[in-house]
């Protein structure tokens, strides 16, 4: 087998190409529509389920490295799409939350959204889409016990 044949059917490069792919396609509908990049609209998707997070929780929920996200903040913090406001839990530090644009924008991308991920597992059955989220949420919850969080460093998307 040649090196290029053996790297296709390499596990983390397919798992890697095909995330990019994914991400791209992405990363473009949002960027036409909203203006986002994917580090902006991950930190706005977290925000619309989570309402308030420290930005250190942000960081460990987007599992993206503290630079993406302080920029991303910084990003949306400009656009007027997300705001600080005092922690009642720890008067040191503030929570980020989405302001009433930043909800706004995130009802409209949330659909787009799910219409992306309908298009991506047009094809699939029931079963082997509910196969393939399990087999995703094996490989990652295994690749946690055997590594830890995955290190920092730059940003795939």
């Amino acid at each position: 087998m040649s090196e290029e044949g053996e790297l296709a059917g390499f596990l983390p490069y397919q798992l890697s190409v095909t995330s990019n792919a994914v991400s791209s396609l992405i990363a473009e509908r949002y960027r036409k529509r909203f203006g986002l990049k994917i580090p902006e609209w991950r930190v706005m998707a977290v925000l619309g389920d989570a309402g308030t997070m420290t930005q250190r929780a942000l960081t460990a929920a987007t599992v993206m490295d503290k630079v993406a996200v302080n920029r991303a903040v910084k990003v949306l913090e400009d656009r007027g799409l997300i705001a600080r406001v005092p922690n009642p839990g720890d008067g040191r530090s503030h929570l980020l939350a989405l302001t009433a644009e930043g909800r706004a924008i995130h009802a409209e991308v949330m659909p787009l959204a799910r219409a992306t991920e309908r298009e991506l597992l047009e094809g699939f059955g029931e079963v082997e889409e509910a196969e393939l989220r399990d087999l995703l949420a094996r490989l990652r919850a295994r690749a946690e016990r055997l590594g830890g969080p995955a290190p920092e460093g730059p940003e795939q998307d």
